[in-house]
């Protein structure tokens, strides 16, 4: 059996004696509560505080919760309500459109898929949340990039890669594409991550009208394009995607578009 990371389990433990009071704590108030010597209690708080995730007051030296943790947990409670808001709405899409869902938010330099509707038909499929994607050529990506100011940097950022012939990796043409995707509300991916893969992805905003993650569909090209015309989406699928990433917006406060 693997063991534990002592010094994790140490920091840990100090973070939840720090959360459970109503008032800052001294090195020494720490250490004893733990059972530390003060050095070791010392090292530990110097480094959280380096991370953030601890704050030393100037004039008393006490610590206290730094504002990293609370970032960290109000992105936990934006993702788990962007989800809950989203169950019924992904799920009509996936019956409506017959294609799989994603519902995806800024991780990093890419996009998590934090939900995954399975398409609504008897074949052998993977769930994939948790799952990264690549911002800068999927659908989720795209639309993250547009309407994220941080996204858009990370995207800038980030090594964009060729996954097929078809990946758009120069800057300017790049940016181009993240033009386009704000105009129409939507962004495409054909061919460009997987060969023979399409997907359509919209965004999603909160009730301060701020992006907060994207949903899409993803399908086999000859299911999602068009018979007539080379490399276009279907439009009602289309439609139905705006119209699912409207409804999640309107739970989560944004109102009418």
């Amino acid at each position: 059996m693997a063991r534990n990371i002592q010094s994790l389990e140490r920091a840990a433990a100090m973070l939840r004696l720090l959360a459970g009071g109503e008032r800052r704590l001294g090195l020494s108030d720490i250490a004893s509560s733990l059972d530390l010597a003060k050095g070791t209690a010392h090292g530990i708080l110097r480094t959280l505080q380096a991370e953030g995730f601890v704050e030393q007051d100037d004039a008393s030296g006490r610590y206290q919760l730094g504002a990293e943790l609370l970032r960290l947990g109000t992105t936990y409670l934006d993702v788990h309500e962007l989800r809950a808001r989203a169950l019924v709405w992904t799920d009509d899409l996936a019956r409506s459109s017959g294609e799989s869902v994603h519902l995806g938010v800024l991780h990093q330099q890419g996009v998590l898929i934090v939900h995954h509707v399975f398409r609504p038909d008897d074949s052998r499929q993977v769930l994939e949340i948790g799952a990264m994607q690549p911002l800068h050529c999927t659908a989720l990506g795209k639309v993250l990039s547009a309407y994220d100011p941080v996204a858009h940097s990370e995207a800038l950022e980030s090594d964009r890669k060729a996954f097929t012939d078809r990946t758009v990796c120069e800057l300017d043409a790049f940016e181009q594409i993240l033009d386009l995707t704000r105009a129409r509300g939507y962004a495409a991916d054909v061919e460009e991550t997987w060969e023979g893969v399409a997907s359509v992805a919209a965004p999603i905003h909160d009730r301060r009208r701020m992006p907060v993650g994207a949903v899409g569909i993803t399908g086999a090209v000859e299911r999602l394009c068009r018979s007539d015309e080379a490399g276009a989406l279907r439009p009602e699928l289309i439609a139905a995607v705006r119209d699912c990433a409207r409804a999640v917006s309107r739970d989560l406060g944004a109102g009418r578009f």
